[in-house]
């Protein structure tokens, strides 16, 4: 998840002005609170909560990464790269999710 934040603030900046402050902000918002459900989770006795509460996340990232795609904020080179991405970050927590329940 650290590294998918590198890669994706530099593109976040680069969005048009009248797209930076309102999409870009809510999804920097968004990967952020992500990994810091990954870091809760990480130290909590209770992960299940915390990484459903990250899947959703990452659900509503997908969207609204798609949507600065279709409003050109992103090129096409760059969402597949960051949906491939998110992708890998989806399955890692369905991963986690899997061991979890294997556990109980």
């Amino acid at each position: 998840m650290y590294d998918f934040l590198l890669y994706l603030f530099p593109e976040l900046s680069r969005f048009p002005r009248d797209h930076k402050f309102v999409l870009g902000d809510r999804v920097q918002k968004l990967a952020l609170d992500i990994l810091d459900d990954f870091i809760v989770a990480y130290y909590s006795r209770n992960k299940l909560d915390r990484l459903r509460e990250a899947n959703l996340k990452l659900e509503q990232l997908r969207f609204l990464i798609r949507l600065s795609h279709d409003l050109k904020c992103l090129s096409h080179k760059k969402y597949g790269i960051i949906s491939s991405k998110i992708n890998e970050i989806g399955g890692t927590i369905g991963n986690w999710i899997k061991s979890i329940n294997k556990e109980r």
